[in-house]
């Protein structure tokens, strides 16, 4: 059983103890001290709450709706949805937060509170150690019964997400209709099944296959949109001679194409791609977080902008992405973050924009592919003793790599000429993760083979 409490929410399996995985206690307490701090300077006692698919999802948010209500705080419920919904819902509902549950990638047995402030974005790091600090004090009052939150359902957020991406400046409907696309689409049975399919109907997509479409939760395969994972949207796409095919996670933040030939074109050149067709009609500065792939950085530089790198997570890509007023950004696990929508990694907004530049390229995906940036990562990690200083071995490396262009804003990153390295402790395990990237595949495994014996050999 895990519980894991961190920047990026309250997430844990189901079932166990208290405090040792996501129990009903938890989710009570960690849901009352939210709802404490996002209300208590506000006049709108109202939050967002939003589920994807998953098994414990009904009872999860039963939960939550229910601690809500007795913090005295209005709740819009939204039912089945994705994550981009509830963020563009918050602010549209004058909100003072949101809550979305869903883990993510995570396997079935997972599931998590997503914390949203009255801007639909994620809370920060501080918000984040208050809302943990106060849900273990329970140091706060619940509502007396003349004061009990009231519930309003809201069905209508998934027609208001794709009229909200239909009305995006750079999305063409009539060039997609036009294209006349075959799609194929895996959501791994979440809310991505109703989502994805009406918006590529919103787009003049006619002829649709779906699998694993049915909202239920079943999770046919493992949830994270990787390759290996992806075999039947691969037969899928060969079978019905699609021009490509789409899987999203269960939140529908991440998104991953398929190549017309099955192939994947690649989790980290979903953001490269669309970055690619935006800059070339809306010049500007990009970011994405240090783990993600060069060849953002190159078509950056080659419409004329400026690439930035912000620390891993979400809320960092979009603190930097503010401050260096970015066009686009986001992270290399196919989460796309376009403020011209919103401060959210948005794979309805990525789908669209994508569809947009396919059809006015008049190229094959595989076409579009090679002509990006060509590059290969390697990720690894090594694991290590609980008592060793973690801080003190990376200190090590970076004198050890002082002369070469490096940066420490999320562990050490190491800027080779040809090759980069990434090494960054985990929060919640005693590994560093080791992520690597060259032109070769051959080439960024040899550079973390490199670093992986070098960090060996300080710590024998």
């Amino acid at each position: 059983m895990t519980l894991i409490k961190s920047i990026s929410g309250i997430r844990g399996t189901i079932g166990g103890r208290a405090g040792e995985a996501l129990t009903p206690i938890d989710i009570v307490k960690f849901t009352a001290a939210f709802a404490k701090l996002m209300t208590a300077e506000s006049e709108n006692k109202k939050i967002v709450v939003g589920r994807d698919a998953r098994i414990s999802g009904e009872m999860v948010s039963n939960l939550v709706i229910g601690t809500l209500q007795s913090v005295g705080v209005d709740v819009i419920d939204l039912g089945l949805s994705t994550t981009p919904t509830v963020e563009i819902a918050v602010p549209l509902e004058q909100a003072a937060g949101g809550i979305i549950l869903t883990a993510s990638h995570n396997p079935a047995q997972w599931n998590a509170l997503k914390l949203l402030n009255h801007k639909g974005e994620f809370i920060n790091d501080i918000q984040g150690q208050e809302v943990l600090a106060l849900g273990e004090s329970l140091d706060f009052d619940f509502s007396e019964v003349y004061d009990l939150g009231k519930v309003t359902k809201n069905t209508a957020y998934e027609q208001k997400h794709i009229e909200h991406v239909l009305a995006l400046d750079l999305v063409d409907v009539a060039a997609i209709k036009a294209a006349n696309f075959r799609v194929a689409v895996d959501a791994v049975n979440s809310t991505g099944g109703t989502f994805i399919p009406s918006l590529l109907t919103a787009l003049g997509v006619e002829t649709i296959f779906k699998i694993h479409c049915t909202p239920n939760g079943d999770f046919p395969h493992n949830p994270e949109p990787l390759k290996e994972h992806l075999t039947d949207l691969s037969a899928a796409v060969i079978a019905n001679k699609a021009d490509l095919g789409i899987a999203v996670d269960p939140d529908v933040d991440r998104l991953v194409f398929m190549m017309e030939d099955g192939d994947l074109f690649g989790e980290e050149y979903t953001l490269v791609a669309v970055a690619d067709y935006i800059l070339k009609n809306t010049p500007g500065n990009t970011v994405s977080n240090l783990s993600s792939t060069r060849a953002l950085r190159d078509v950056t530089l080659k419409n004329g902008g400026q690439y930035f790198a912000a620390a891993v997570g979400e809320v960092n890509v979009v603190t930097k992405m503010k401050a260096e007023h970015a066009v686009i950004g986001g992270e290399g696990n196919g989460g796309i973050i376009y403020p011209a929508s919103h401060y959210g990694r948005d794979s309805l907004v990525g789908v669209a924009l994508f569809l947009t530049h396919l059809a006015k390229e008049k190229k094959k995906v595989s076409e579009i592919r090679a002509e990006l940036p060509q590059y290969f990562m390697s990720k690894n990690k090594i694991t290590l003793t609980p008592t060793l200083d973690i801080d003190d071995l990376l200190a090590k490396m970076q004198a050890k790599y002082a002369h070469e262009n490096h940066t420490t804003i999320d562990g050490l990153k190491i800027d080779f000429e040809n090759e980069w390295v990434h090494l960054r402790k985990s929060n919640t395990e005693p590994i560093i993760r080791i992520y690597s990237e060259g032109p070769t595949p051959e080439a960024a495994e040899a550079i973390a083979q490199k670093i992986i014996s070098e960090i060996e050999a300080i710590i024998k």
